[in-house]
């Protein structure tokens, strides 16, 4: 009895299946210091922006000490670890890292200790600090830049449950993205995303997000949420994954024909063109609104199609989502292409 009061209560606080766990976590955010005398607080403590995009961190000095350093770093995602990113006497500023080329303080006024980054990249997402080193009086402020974008299931041509984490960290970013974090996962969730099939996230645990319970995907008298294995052994255990992307700086366009995969990369090629990734056809699908009936070769070798506005002769899913034939055999069967070009 006190087992049904408590499931009740805190959602899944009984465990009825021990191979996996269900999560439905809103992401928590680490508690700044109750009172700053140095730093004002952030008005908005989440900066939102896309790959390529430049942004700027808010930090502000209310109040001018003797002497001090400003410092700026990069909380690594499950990890103790930051990264250091700049320090600024008021007068000089170093930076450090891989940010080093693309931030700077913005110094609009003397009391201005705000960060521009520019170019922003994948790996950029994540949470900053701002640190105002006074002796024994340090303050910090921390925000949160949010990339937005899209998070896509990959299995590459060996099949289903084939990559360890390693396997799965590769996979992503040769297809112009990285293993997504929980809580991009858990965006996706909210945004419709269902796939049964479990993958690694950036944390090393295994999950799968599940809108329509039944029971070939995990249960049916389980309510909806991100199912979860758990950390599993990054070398020995094999899934698929969750890849993340966000934006790209060129275009994503379709040539139509009967063309075997080397067809399709000469075809591209004439264009000025190269074929397109997994990755920048989420992406064109998510950003741009690319939308197209035609099977079209990929650069892994699979042929898929996006969909914003589904209809019955175009592919019978009612959901908008980017299709997949699988990988066909790349010299016997003709499809058209989907290239990529930079702006």
């Amino acid at each position: 009895m006190m087992c049904k009061v408590a499931f009740l209560v805190i959602a899944f606080c009984c465990t009825f299946y021990s191979s996996w766990a269900i999560y439905l976590p809103l992401p928590i955010r680490e508690a700044e210091p109750k009172k700053l005398q140095y730093l004002l607080y952030p008005v908005q403590d989440t900066v939102y922006a896309q790959r390529g995009d430049s942004v700027i961190l808010p930090c502000t000095i209310k109040v001018l000490p003797t002497s001090f350093r400003i410092k700026w770093s990069k909380k690594e995602p499950n990890s103790p670890i930051e990264s250091l990113i700049l320090i600024s006497n008021g007068k000089e500023e170093r930076g450090y890292g891989s940010l080093a080329g693309r931030s700077r303080l913005r110094k609009s006024h003397k009391q201005d200790a705000s960060l521009v980054i520019t170019d922003i990249r994948l790996e950029d997402n994540g949470m900053y600090r701002c640190e105002l080193i006074n002796g024994l009086e340090d303050e910090r402020v921390t925000l949160t830049l949010h990339l937005e974008g899209v998070v896509f299931p990959y299995q590459g041509q060996q099949g289903r449950y084939k990559q360890n984490y390693e396997d799965a960290k590769q996979g992503c970013e040769e297809q112009d993205a990285q293993l997504a974090t929980f809580q991009q996962l858990y965006q996706a969730w909210t945004e419709g995303l269902e796939w049964c099939n479990a993958g690694w996230l950036h944390d090393g645990t295994v999950q799968y997000p599940v809108i329509n319970s039944r029971e070939q995907c995990g249960g049916k008298f389980l309510p909806p949420g991100i199912r979860s294995y758990g950390p599993k052994n990054k070398k020995k255990d094999r899934f698929d994954a969750f890849c993340f992307t966000s934006a790209i700086k060129g275009q994503v366009f379709y040539i139509r024909g009967h063309m075997d995969f080397k067809g399709g990369l000469q075809a591209c090629k004439k264009k000025g063109a190269q074929i397109a990734k997994v990755g920048q056809l989420y992406a064109a699908w998510k950003f741009s609104r690319l939308d197209s009936c035609d099977g079209g070769w990929l650069a892994d070798g699979s042929v898929r199609f996006p969909i914003i506005s589904p209809r019955p002769r175009c592919g019978g899913i009612p959901d908008p989502g980017v299709r997949s034939f699988g990988f066909p055999n790349k010299a016997l069967q003709s499809f058209g292409v989907y290239c990529y070009k930079e702006n």
